[in-house]
């Protein structure tokens, strides 16, 4: 036993050596460095050598003794504001559990969807990939954390298999929220960069609007929602596992529960508040028409994101009373000390790999090997744009991914002489399918702080869902995107 766990902590550092050897051969240095860094980061991950928080200490190390870049600017890359907004987030799910209102919205939800776990996890997978296609889906996850939590307590509480409908709803949760974002051109950064883009390479060409997007991507985005939960039910075994409790025994419950009490309103509207806040915070285009965000109230409207959101309504929480415990708030900091420190390296060392990617070059050499798909019949390069693309989403930012391949597709549309959207869009939506690792996006690693997944099975369903959302992208962007988007 010994033995084995041992060969698994040196395999990482072998591969590390191994990769750098490979890549100097070819003179890629600095590419090499950080392909070795995220190699050895990878394999301690999927074997789970060591504690995944130990890993995510390794870019802070190893980026600058490379000498990729110093030590000060991979640090602040541990404290993103993203970070703020998973704080934040976490810190209005600990008010929603002490007012006990958790509770009440997970029984809502079973209330409605059944005893079935397979039902569970289609309710929480439907509400999760709605939110997200308007809102971010770091954001949904959050909004729904509580409750997802509150309905896994709730089967332990009455003994019953926890741990296996526990890891599918927040995998579920997970990545319902990264699917739904597709859909809409507002659901996500990567599809407004592709739209900003567009408008800014192709003035003369056809507009792209909300609609006409939403007609080519919901369809993709719901077939592949489907795909997932019919995979996350087949892993976890739903179907055989029964409930044994009666279809009526979740609505007795929530009916016994009784009226809301005033703390529950209070952080229940401070939700709302917030939700709507996130919601509303960007400029929403809907075809022709553009509803201005309230961040256009400031000067600097650029500067205002969801973590500013997250922690200003979280902060308001210190600063009201509460009715169930006279002379303490609805919210402490005795009760924030159960914040995840371990999740929120794992949240640094994601963005920390992302950086060094960029700066190190390994982007740019990753995204350069499409060029690879010269003179290829088109389904076969959508594919191989599309693998290329979910490769570097599941190490760097789907943000930068795209970022950086947008250019060179329109560059080897020239080339090749294709439409350059029969390469960029199926690019768009790919970046959104890092569904193998818990540092590829924001809800992979949300939902791997409840402790109820390990990194093996999110590699495992993650690797099934990435492999059906590229089949499921070249497909239709191959026969439905030419007649939608006139190309």
């Amino acid at each position: 036993m010994w033995l084995r766990k041992y060969f698994k902590i040196v395999l990482g550092p072998l591969l590390f050596i191994i990769t750098l050897f490979i890549f100097n051969s070819f003179n890629y240095c600095q590419e090499g460095k950080m392909a070795a860094i995220a190699i050895w980061m990878a394999t301690w991950w999927l074997t789970e050598a060591v504690e995944m928080p130990i890993t995510s200490l390794l870019p802070f190390v190893l980026i600058p003794l490379l000498g990729i870049t110093d030590a000060k600017t991979i640090a602040s890359q541990y404290m993103d504001q993203v970070i703020f907004l998973f704080m934040g987030g976490f810190m209005l799910s600990y008010a929603l559990e002490k007012s006990n209102l958790h509770s009440r919205l997970a029984l809502f939800i079973l209330s409605k969807v059944g005893n079935k776990p397979q039902s569970i996890l289609g309710g929480i997978m439907f509400i999760a990939f709605f939110i997200s296609m308007w809102m971010s889906n770091t954001a949904t996850v959050m909004m729904l954390y509580a409750a997802v939590t509150a309905i896994v307590l709730k089967f332990k509480e009455d003994n019953l298999n926890y741990q296996s409908i526990g890891g599918s709803l927040m995998i579920g949760l997970a990545y319902a929220a990264s699917i739904g974002g597709m859909s809409t051109l507002v659901g996500t950064p990567t599809n407004m960069i592709f739209y900003s883009f567009y408008n800014s390479n192709f003035i003369n060409q056809n507009q792209l609007v909300f609609s006409t997007w939403f007609l080519l991507a919901f369809p993709i985005a719901l077939i592949l929602a489907l795909t997932a939960y019919f995979i996350i039910r087949y892993h976890f075994k739903l179907k055989k596992m029964k409930l044994e409790v009666a279809p009526s025994y979740f609505i007795d419950q929530y009916k016994s529960i009784g009226k809301l009490s005033r703390d529950e309103k209070v952080v229940g509207l401070i939700f709302i508040a917030t939700a709507f806040l996130w919601f509303s915070r960007s400029d929403l285009i809907i075809g022709n028409f553009t509803f201005k965000g309230w961040s256009n109230l400031f000067q600097h409207k650029d500067f205002i994101q969801d973590s500013t959101v997250a922690i200003f309504m979280a902060t308001l929480l210190f600063f009201i009373p509460s009715s169930k415990q006279q002379g303490t708030k609805l919210l402490t900091w005795d009760d924030c000390k159960k914040l995840p420190f371990g999740i929120i390296l794992l949240f640094g060392s994601g963005f920390a790999l992302a950086k060094g990617f960029d700066l190190s070059g390994l982007s740019n050499l990753l995204a350069h090997a499409l060029q690879v798909l010269n003179h290829k019949h088109l389904l076969i390069i959508i594919f191989g744009i599309c693998l290329i693309i979910t490769i570097i989403s599941e190490f760097a930012s789907n943000v930068a991914s795209i970022q950086l391949a947008l250019p060179i597709l329109l560059a080897l549309s020239i080339s090749l002489k294709l439409p350059a959207l029969s390469l960029m869009i199926p690019a768009t939506l790919a970046a959104s399918l890092g569904f193998m690792l818990p540092v590829a996006t924001a809800p992979n690693t949300i939902v791997y702080g409840s402790g109820l997944i390990n990194v093996k099975e999110m590699y495992r369903v993650g690797l099934l869902v990435n492999l059906a959302g590229m089949l499921i992208i070249a497909l239709l962007c191959y026969f439905f995107a030419p007649a939608l988007m006139n190309y």
